[in-house]
């Protein structure tokens, strides 16, 4: 027996794919530009070593450069740590294919432009190609790591791909 598809379902379905398509892409493009123009603008105004108290103190400002992962750790891998950016995007743009969901669009997008601005940092800044240093410049009261926008973008997502697990909510199934 021959199952036969509706048009009507086919079409709608096409639509709500590049719906999801186009969130995820508009959401790592603005994390992206948010990452980079806030970098360059920190690297600009913000002298090495000076801190920038806001809020009272519960938000500081403090130019710093990790060669490392997440928390500084592994600060001798710099380059093992952009391929494994580069295959983390190369991850979130092949699972996109099954993509029907708003919630998994928004995190994938989220994870895509966090880890793409970080990866630029690796790939164009000192010391030289998949060697360069990230540059980190926020830092909340009482959490001892330094982070910028890309960073908080990549946690954010996996907040929201764990909950999405958690609620069992499937990446091709509308939501």
């Amino acid at each position: 027996m021959t199952e036969t598809t509706d048009p009507a379902t086919t079409e709608r379905d096409s639509a709500r794919r590049l719906r999801a398509l186009l969130v995820m892409a508009g959401v790592a493009v603005f994390v992206l530009a948010a990452d980079q123009v806030s970098k360059r603008l920190v690297l600009e105004k913000l002298p090495l070593g000076e801190t920038v108290r806001l809020l009272g103190g519960l938000i500081t400002l403090r130019l710093t450069f990790n060669a490392g992962a997440a928390f500084g750790f592994g600060t001798s891998y710099t380059a093992i740590i952009a391929l494994i950016a580069c295959g983390v995007i190369a991850f979130v743009i092949r699972t996109a294919r099954r993509l029907r969901s708003f919630a998994w669009s928004i995190a994938l997008g989220l994870l895509l432009g966090g880890a793409t601005g970080n990866l630029c940092d690796r790939i164009f800044r000192s010391p030289g190609p998949f060697r360069g240093r990230v540059v980190d410049w926020i830092n909340l009261t009482h959490f001892p790591w330094t982070f910028n926008i890309a960073d908080s973008a990549i946690v954010c997502s996996a907040f929201l791909i764990a909950l999405l697990v958690f609620l069992g909510r499937p990446i091709g199934q509308a939501s």
